[in-house]
């Protein structure tokens, strides 16, 4: 990945990560949301915070882990990193968001599309983890890669839900195909690095 998309992903991801520590840390529960849903957020106030600062942990050292230098130069602080982000940013953040899923706004288009990310986050951070375990370095690397484009649909998300109300569309329309819309084209893009990074290495 070029240096100029880390970045750019690297800041949106502190963007996004910093948002959500103000709006769930210093705001009431849903101050921030559409109305209609506040009610599940306060109704489920503590899966809620797990699943929002789980991914504040995975969206703050996601980024720093596909950096080439750093994680060459301080291979310790790498495992480190990464174990924090598989277990209190992935395992915590996608239980509690396959958990909310089952809840969220946007009848079952909705919650189907939210619980196959958070269940394809804790797969891809799984394989990921066995990979590294195994001493796979290049396969782990293949599936940190496809898991942090889902830890991205936190940002995608927050891009697609005013880009519809800008288009005009009801948030009620818009959120079950956004449900979607924020991971699907994420995962794959990662998997085009992957498999262009695989063919490179090829030849």
């Amino acid at each position: 990945m070029r240096r100029a998309s880390l970045l750019a992903l690297t800041a949106l991801s502190l963007a996004v990560a910093a948002y959500a520590v103000v709006a769930y840390g210093f705001r009431p529960v849903g101050a921030l949301v559409h109305p209609d849903m506040r009610a599940a957020f306060e109704a489920h106030r503590l899966a809620l915070y797990a699943h929002v600062f789980g991914a504040v942990f995975a969206l703050v050292l996601g980024p720093a882990q596909l950096w080439t230098g750093p994680r060459a130069r301080y291979p310790v602080l790498h495992r480190w990193a990464g174990r924090l982000y598989l277990g209190a940013g992935v395992l915590v953040g996608g239980s509690a968001g396959l958990y909310l899923a089952v809840h969220a706004f946007g009848g079952p288009v909705a919650r189907v599309g939210f619980a196959c990310l958070a269940a394809a986050w804790l797969a891809t951070g799984l394989r990921a983890y066995r990979a590294i375990r195994g001493g796979d370095i290049e396969t782990h690397r293949r599936w940190m890669i496809r898991n942090f484009s889902l830890t991205f649909a936190a940002v995608t998300l927050r891009l697609w839900l005013p880009a519809g109300m800008a288009a005009g569309i009801p948030f009620e329309a818009s959120y079950p195909i956004v449900a979607w819309l924020c991971w699907l084209p994420n995962l794959a893009v990662a998997e085009w690095i992957v498999r262009r990074g695989a063919g490179h290495r090829g030849r």
